[in-house]
C-alpha cells in the first residue's frame, strides 16, 4: 500500500469509531458525565468540608485531576473493547484482516478512535468541574502528554481484552475486577503519603498511581511520585502492549477459526 493508501485506511477507521460513539452519546458520554458529577457533589462537596485540604490544596481541588484521568481511563478502555469485539461477534472484522491494510494501521485506527472517545469523555468532565472547582493548570505539557499517554494505554490494554473475550460478559471482567478496583486505589481520593509503611509499598505497585499523580502534578504542581518514573512507566506499559497487540493481531488470535 502506498502512504496515501495507509492514511485513507487509518481515517476510515478512525472516522468510523468516532462516529460509532457520536451517535450513541446518551450511552457513551452522558452516563461517565453524569457519575463524575456525582463524585464531585459526594467527595467533593460534603467529605471535602469536612477535610478541607490535602497535601496544601483544597479537597475538591485535590480530587478533579484523579476523576478526570479516571473517565479519559475507562473511557478509552471500554471503546476499544466493546468496538473490535462487536467486530469479532459480527464478524466484520475479517473483512479488514483480508485488505491490504498494515495490522499496525489496524490497530492505530482503533486505538486513536478509543483515545478520541476518552479525550471527549474527559473534556466534557473538564468542563463540569469548573462548577465546582477553581481549576488551572500548572503544567500544559505534563497535563496533556500525560493524558494522551495514558489514553493510549488503555485504549491498548481494550484491544488485548477484546482479542481474548469469548462473549460479551468477558469483556466486562477485566474493567470489573481489575480497572476498577486500580483505579479507585490509584490515588484518586488521598495521597498515598496517609497511608502506613506497608500499604504505600503495595499501593506502588498500581501502575494508575503513577499516571493520576502525573495527571495532577499537571494541574496542581504536587506530586506523590517522581515525574520522570511516572513518564518512564507509562510509556513502557504502551510499548509492551503495543508490542503484545500486534503480535496476537498477526497471528489472528480470536478472529480465525
Amino acid at each position: 500500500m502506498t502512504l496515501d493508501q495507509k492514511l485513507v485506511a487509518f481515517r476510515t477507521i478512525f472516522y468510523k469509531e468516532v462516529v460509532r460513539f457520536s451517535r450513541i452519546w446518551i450511552q457513551t458520554i452522558l452516563p461517565p458525565v453524569i457519575t463524575t458529577s456525582l463524585y464531585f457533589v459526594i467527595f467533593g462537596g460534603l467529605i471535602g468540608r469536612q477535610i478541607h485540604a490535602m497535601e496544601g490544596v483544597r479537597y475538591m481541588d485535590f480530587i478533579v485531576p484523579g476523576l478526570i484521568m479516571m473517565s479519559v481511563i475507562t473511557n478509552s478502555y471500554s471503546n476499544v473493547v466493546s468496538s473490535f469485539y462487536g467486530a469479532k461477534f459480527q464478524r466484520s472484522v475479517e473483512e479488514i484482516l483480508v485488505s491490504p491494510t498494515p495490522n499496525w494501521i489496524i490497530l492505530s485506527g482503533f486505538i486513536a478512535g478509543g483515545v478520541a472517545r476518552g479525550l471527549v469523555v474527559g473534556g466534557v468532565v473538564t468542563v463540569v468541574s469548573l462548577f465546582f472547582s477553581r481549576l488551572h493548570v500548572y503544567n500544559l505539557w505534563v497535563s496533556v502528554s500525560v493524558v494522551l499517554l495514558t489514553a493510549v494505554l488503555f485504549s491498548l490494554g481494550g484491544f488485548i481484552n477484546s482479542i481474548f473475550a469469548r462473549n460479551f460478559d468477558d469483556i466486562s471482567i477485566v474493567p470489573t475486577f481489575v480497572l476498577t478496583p486500580l483505579t479507585y486505589l490509584g490515588g484518586i481520593f488521598y495521597s498515598i503519603q496517609m497511608l502506613p509503611e506497608f500499604w504505600r509499598r503495595i499501593s506502588l505497585g498500581n501502575p494508575i498511581l503513577y499516571m493520576i499523580n502525573a495527571f495532577r502534578y499537571g494541574f496542581l504542581g504536587i506530586s506523590d511520585i517522581n515525574l520522570d518514573l511516572s513518564y518512564g512507566i507509562i510509556i513502557a506499559f504502551i510499548l509492551v502492549l503495543a508490542a503484545i497487540s500486534l503480535y496476537l493481531l498477526d497471528r489472528g488470535y480470536g478472529m480465525r477459526s
